[in-house]
């Protein structure tokens, strides 16, 4: 699976892009933002708060509960205010 982060996300987490292979428990995007806490950080959980970012499987916008598997591309991005 490819995971991107962009903007301040990108500069919290100190990455641009990750390439990983999940185990068959990581589902959802929840998961998958689990299984990045666990692996990376309790930085990772803040910064990936789905209160605080928007998140994008296959460039679609999704909620946490979106199901993804390893084939999918799931993007992290904070918010877009215009003006």
């Amino acid at each position: 699976m490819k995971v991107l982060f962009f903007a301040q996300v990108r500069e919290a987490l100190g990455h641009s892009v990750l390439d990983v292979d999940l185990p068959e428990d990581v589902r959802t995007v929840d998961a998958l933002v689990r299984y990045c806490v666990a692996a990376f950080g309790e930085q990772w959980g803040h910064v990936l708060d789905e209160r605080r970012v928007l998140v994008a499987v296959n460039q679609e916008i999704v909620n946490y509960l979106a199901p993804i598997s390893n084939a999918d591309e799931v993007a992290f991005f904070p918010p877009v205010t215009g003006g």
